[in-house]
């Protein structure tokens, strides 16, 4: 499990196994967990976080959204689609 980012206690990373979906990115902190795809940014699936803390999370996933994108594709490559 590649860890991408750590910021204010989430921890932004992605499963090895899964270049057959389209890139996403993975974020949990404690016992909450949450999926945005990347391209374009969009909620994929949530389990506990409010959605006021679903905006901040798009938020960083927006603003981090090429170096994720960039850590996904240096990992399986830009043909993993």
């Amino acid at each position: 499990m590649p860890t991408v980012l750590r910021f204010e206690g989430y921890r932004f990373y992605f499963y090895s196994h899964e270049p057959n979906e389209p890139p996403h990115i993975h974020v949990d902190r404690e016992s909450q967990s949450a999926k945005f795809w990347l391209a374009p940014v969009a909620l994929a699936r949530n389990i506990g976080f409010s959605a006021r803390e679903l905006r901040k999370l798009q938020s960083i996933v927006e603003a981090n959204q090429q170096m994720f994108l960039e850590a996904w594709n240096g990992y399986f490559g830009t043909s993993s689609r």
